[in-house]
């Protein structure tokens, strides 16, 4: 298309999302009016003969007026509100921009910390220092901090601090360096203020291994002290915990999470279970090393390893961890993964609400609280958490959970908008993206598009859970039930079981093929697994609300509106 025809499009779009449109169709509407009214009544009442084309030129000079004041101003039953800035779709950055007003005074990102040693080979510990900090800083109310995974998008960047603060809609930034040589260490920091690109205070820090925990307490402490921020008892209480004292089990644990974060596969995990078990090791009883054994025996469980041997062991580093420290986020994360892998909901939401009334910063965590109100149909309590991972790690992939939560609300056209907003469409080589991308497509009634993005999945030889579902929506969209049978293996059919969201997936899409006997029999699995989102059942979904005025659907949908107002957290 022309560059000319893309701006009309977007000026025309804008003039409707400023409400440009809205106002002169009222105006025109209202003038009219007003108009007949004039000489309806001018002679009655026996007005100057110049009355009329009096309220003309008025209502003419007014027009241009009001033009300006609908683009300039949001204009509501409120009054007058200053329209907010567009956000940004067309750079792929998940980016908004903003008016300097707009970004909160007490906003700060902290830029991965560059590996500066002799050898280049400490990222690990650069990158944990980064973390620490972060952490360190989340534990205060009054300041937002962005998350790790959106700092780290500024890993190796050389953009400008004020380029950065736009982005992610911050006003400080802190970064440094670190060299580390032997057991010596220099550490710089300093801290910018990316309005003005002012430095507010710069300092170096010289000591050895044993010092790591001390220079991170005053870089964290000094960032309160030049921010002018008023700290609870609590937070500085959080803000000096250790939860591993011995700086060689410290250092075994940055390795682990090193090899745990970038990767997900057997092999990295198996990395990771044993430099935190060598951990433990010189540590003995150690609530956060036991939580994170926990995660990574989760993990194991979400990539099908010994699903069942997974879970009991992630529970039971779990409960250990709560037994030593009852303030552990991580081990209520676990605890609630694994009732919903079990298909287990009864306590799935009172878990993940004590994690985050722990840890309000944890994106993870927060993703999952989000989800639990899904499965138990109260979707519209997922809004504010899906809003709140937006705020605190605007480039993280689960900003996307903001469409998954208007997808459950039955708003199928506007999961694809945001979809396409939080850059979806350009991810299509992660699975789940394709997958979530293509879901909500074909349920807002796009098929082609959705075939479209899913067009490429028979061809890619992985077995990812996403990429099978994707397969499945796939041939249940092309009406190819044999197709589908022959991805139903006994090991995908044990997994899609599991957990009662995935298996309303599945019914789904026997639903799209007519097949409505097995269809329900996965619904009725879902219910059983926990998933008894009510309104999403029994009005959102397309496909499944086709089968309304089955015996076994109406029934079904008796005893999951039952489970539903009958929920309490």
């Amino acid at each position: 298309m022309p560059e000319s025809s893309n701006k009309l499009i977007r000026f025309w779009e804008e003039l409707k999302r400023r409400k440009v449109i809205h106002v002169i169709v009222v105006y025109a509407t209202a003038s009219f009016v007003i108009i007949e009214l004039v000489n309806n009544v001018f002679e009655p009442l026996r007005l100057p003969d110049w009355t009329p084309l009096l309220f003309i030129i008025v209502l003419a000079i007014g027009f241009p007026v009001a033009i300006v004041i609908s683009w300039v101003f949001d204009v509501s039953f409120k009054g007058l509100e200053k329209t907010k800035p567009k956000v940004d779709t067309e750079s792929g950055d998940i980016a908004v921009s903003v008016d300097k007003t707009d970004i909160p005074d007490n906003s700060i990102i902290v830029l991965p910390f560059e590996d500066i040693s002799p050898h280049k080979d400490q990222e690990y510990f650069s990158d944990g220092l980064t973390e620490e900090i972060i952490s360190d800083l989340s534990h205060i109310d009054d300041l937002m901090v962005i998350s790790r995974t959106s700092a780290m998008m500024f890993k190796g960047s050389k953009s400008p601090v004020r380029e950065i603060t736009e982005k992610v809609n911050v006003r400080y930034v802190l970064e440094g360096s670190v060299r580390k040589a032997g057991n010596n260490l220099r550490i710089t920091a300093q801290l910018i203020d990316g309005i003005n690109d002012t430095h507010l205070w710069a300092e170096k820090y010289h000591g050895t291994l044993d010092d790591i925990f001390d220079i991170q307490e005053k870089v964290s402490q000094s960032i309160v002290e030049a921010l002018k921020l008023k700290l609870t008892t609590g937070e500085t209480k959080n803000m000096l915990k250790r939860p591993i004292e011995n700086i060689h089990a410290y250092e075994y644990y940055l390795k682990g999470y090193s090899a745990y974060s970038v990767t997900f596969t057997e092999e990295g995990l198996q990395k990771a279970r044993l430099y935190f078990e060598a951990a433990l090791k010189i540590t003995g009883d150690n609530a956060f090393l036991y939580a994170a054994l926990g995660n990574v025996y989760i993990e194991y469980a979400h990539i099908w390893i010994k699903q069942d041997d997974s879970l009991n062991k992630a529970e039971e580093y779990a409960r250990k961890a709560l037994e030593l420290d009852p303030e552990t986020a991580q081990a209520y994360l676990i605890l609630a993964l694994c009732q919903l892998w079990r298909g287990i909901t009864k306590n799935l939401v009172t878990l993940l609400k004590q994690g985050y009334s722990i840890d309000p910063n944890d994106i993870v965590l927060i993703h999952y609280y989000g989800w639990s109100y899904i499965v138990v149909g109260r979707t519209s309590e997922a809004l504010p958490l899906a809003n709140r991972i937006i705020e605190l790690d605007p480039f993280n992939p689960l900003c996307a959970f903001f469409g998954v939560v208007h997808f459950y609300m039955g708003k199928f056209m506007e999961a694809v908008e945001i979809g396409k907003k939080f850059d979806l469409p350009s991810n299509l080589d992660l699975p789940v993206a394709r997958f979530y991308y293509a879901f909500f497509l074909a349920f807002a009634g796009n098929t082609d598009e959705a075939l479209d993005v899913l067009e490429p999945v028979e061809r890619i030889s992985t077995s990812d859970f996403f990429l099978q579902n994707a397969r499945l929506l796939k041939y249940a969209l092309e009406g190819k039930k044999g197709k589908i049978n022959e991805l139903m293996t006994e090991e995908f059919v044990l997994a899609e079981k599991r957990e009662g969201v995935e298996s309303c997936w599945a019914a789904s899409f026997f639903a799209m093929l007519g097949d409505f006997d097995t269809a329900l029999d996965w619904l009725e699995n879902s219910f059983d697994r926990g998933f008894f989102n009510y309104p999403y059942m029994s009005q959102h979904d397309p496909f499944l609300t086709k089968m309304q005025g089955n015996p076994r659907y109406d029934i079904l949908m008796q005893r999951v509106k039952h489970e539903w107002e009958n929920f309490e957290v």
